[in-house]
């Protein structure tokens, strides 16, 4: 049936077929590798926590308390690691409302502050009004611009500086900038930072830019990545100014 389909449809379909076998091939085999690594951790607490349990004493309660907490925070894990390849083969959904996207820099930078200050890094928010109305969902936007702040965290790792900015271009389009000190995003990496699953970081996912890039996308929007001439990395969220979704089966609510 393969072969006669490809042969009725043409060698583009053939050549289509095969590209995504790959693609399924890659995302299912590091799928496996994210997800053996709790699991193997898992095996190792229960483990420890069944030998414990066998030679209770004084301070086997404590003992089996924090090894418990250990395990509830690996089945988490595993519940984002299949909640998000869940999510790879998911139209995004979105629920439009109308909102200021300046409110939501500053939430966001809200939620990072406290870990920004314990890597001794400054967190600048630049809102430059006025901004024109936006329609967008206020929920995934701002998963969209978390994901970058945190990745600007993870490249400054200490002593640095992130700033996020939200602007209104020349065409009255609504600029979303996250700009780091850290070192810059390789020239090498800049087609590949969007893929889901890459990643140059050993304990990253490689999610967090895909699904930031996806729900962009799901707005009308455009994200890019570029070099800073004075350094560091500059993400640029573009969004139109009703933020009008792109047609991809969103729901309107």
């Amino acid at each position: 049936m393969g072969t006669i389909l490809a042969n009725a449809l043409g060698s583009d379909s053939a050549q289509w077929a095969a590209e995504r076998r790959t693609l399924l091939s890659r995302l299912l085999a590091r799928m496996a590798h994210e997800v053996r690594n709790p699991l193997s951790s898992l095996d190792i607490h229960v483990q420890l926590l069944e030998e414990d349990l066998a030679q209770p004493t004084a301070g086997v309660a404590a003992k089996a308390v924090g090894r418990l907490e250990i395990i509830r925070g690996e089945l988490r894990r595993l519940e984002a690691i299949v909640e998000n390849f869940l999510r790879l083969a998911e139209p995004f959904s979105l629920n439009l409302e109308p909102l200021h996207v300046g409110r939501i820099c500053r939430q966001v930078c809200d939620l990072v502050q406290p870990d920004a200050e314990n890597r001794d890094i400054q967190l600048v928010v630049k809102v430059v009004e006025p901004l024109p109305p936006l329609v967008a969902d206020a929920g995934q936007l701002t998963q969209a611009l978390l994901n970058l702040v945190i990745n600007a965290l993870q490249a400054v790792e200490r002593r640095g500086r992130i700033e996020v900015s939200v602007r209104v271009d020349a065409d009255g389009a609504l600029m979303l900038q996250v700009h780091d000190s850290g070192p810059g995003v390789p020239v090498e990496n800049r087609a590949a930072v969007f893929d889901p699953y890459f990643t140059t970081k050993a304990d990253g996912t490689g999610l967090g830019l895909w699904i930031a890039q996806q729900i962009v996308a799901a707005h009308g929007g455009d994200l890019q990545v570029a070099n800073a001439p004075a350094g560091g990395a500059v993400f640029t969220i573009c969004l139109p100014p009703r933020g009008q979704a792109a047609v991809h089966g969103q729901s309107q609510s």
